[in-house]
């Protein structure tokens, strides 16, 4: 059941980096509210996964803090450094549309910092960086809460980081100051990401979602579409900023009540959907296609003159070839790339494994006493 589960949140997974992909492919504009709800669908998830996984590690019988935290750094790297690099390296000895010079902070995981400092979406190459850097900081930072702090407390804590996030949002209005750093500073991503862990902590204590979000959230949803279609109004607009507190707060309850449902197992034809073999296999290789899909727009675009559809300009031409050669590459990568260093997560166990016992004193006295072995396995755990 649990790996039933886990397939539907993959599937979650792929309609997030599919939202993405329009939004940067095909939206016209080149920007659309859908890519900006896949980010913030990425961030539930993380939220909910990483949570659950650190929970489930600190409620173990062997749990020791120390190598804990330190297999969680490990398994997180092994997962994310390679492509991530990988993708630098290659900016780095081409300097794909100049962007050699910020190199250093991407490389930090500080391009959320980069973009909001200048104020400015260049290099354009990278900008996605933004959401992986968040994310990186995150993973910094939430599991010396969940590992470290009181077990008690780590729901309360929580809580607190959506208020101070929300709270963070009010500020802007105040300052009436549309810069990139209202949304690229970690405050900025930080509900997203509190509220999938909250949903893992109840779910630890058996909790789940409340009730008012259960039956609530399709309310949610159609005051958040209607919102996002309203006319935003000019600049400085009586409309403009609640407009954009509402578009970024309205979404969580949706957000956070799918991924719920999807983490229980959705029956009937939703749940036979959302287990589909192509949909769960763009979720098993959504990070390498979030990750690649801007370079590869710009190496076809380099290509154009090639090229018999339009890819220099939004539209279904871009869509089908950087689309498709972004899901090539990607899959390629897992194969070849990813899948097989992910196998070295087995040597960063969260909990250590209980000491075998030595052959030799089964040896000494089975000969003599036939219960030996079975005396031997009810002995206490090691649970060091």
């Amino acid at each position: 059941m649990a790996g039933g589960r886990d397939l539907q949140l993959d599937a979650l997974r792929a309609v997030a980096v599919t939202l993405v992909l329009y939004a940067h492919f095909l939206a016209p504009g080149g920007t659309s509210f859908l890519g900006h709800l896949g980010v913030r669908l990425f961030f539930v998830l993380s939220g909910f996964l990483i949570t659950r996984l650190l929970l489930e590690a600190r409620d173990a019988a062997q749990f020791v803090p120390g190598p804990a935290l330190r297999s969680f750094y490990a398994r997180r790297a092994i997962r994310i450094f390679p492509p991530y690099f990988a993708v630098l390296a290659l900016v780095w000895f081409t300097d794909l549309e100049q962007s050699r010079s910020s190199l250093a902070w991407h490389a930090l995981y500080l391009s959320n910092f980069w973009y909001a400092l200048r104020n400015d979406w260049n290099p354009w190459l990278l900008c996605h960086f933004w959401s992986l850097s968040i994310e990186e900081q995150f993973y910094l930072a939430w599991p010396l809460i969940v590992l470290l702090a009181p077990r008690r407390r780590i729901e309360a804590i929580t809580i607190g980081v959506i208020c101070f996030s929300l709270a963070y949002r009010f500020y802007w209005p105040l300052t009436a100051d549309p810069a990139l750093a209202r949304d690229l500073l970690p405050p900025a991503s930080m509900d997203a990401l509190a509220c999938g862990a909250l949903l893992a902590v109840r779910r630890a204590r058996g909790a789940g979602v409340p009730r008012w979000m259960r039956l609530g959230w399709p309310a949610f949803a159609v005051v958040f579409l209607a919102v996002v279609w309203s006319d935003p109004g000019p600049a400085n607009s009586t409309w403009e900023w609640p407009r954009w507190l509402l578009v970024q707060v309205l979404p969580l309850v949706p957000l956070v009540a799918i991924v719920a449902a999807c983490s229980n197992g959705l029956g009937g034809r939703l749940g036979w959907l959302a287990e589909l073999p192509p949909l769960l296999l763009v979720g098993r290789i959504s990070y390498g296609i979030y990750l690649y899909h801007p370079i590869l727009l710009a190496y076809a675009v380099k290509a154009q003159p090639w090229i018999p559809l339009n890819v220099s300009e939004q539209g279904p031409g871009r869509f089908l070839v950087a689309g498709a050669a972004t899901l090539i590459v990607a899959s390629l990568s897992w194969v070849l790339f990813e899948k097989p260093l992910n196998r070295l997560k087995r040597y960063f166990p969260y909990i250590a494994r209980p000491r075998a016992h030595a052959p030799s004193e089964t040896r000494r006295f089975g000969a003599t006493y036939p219960g030996a072995k079975a005396a031997l396995d009810l002995r206490p755990t090691d649970r060091s």
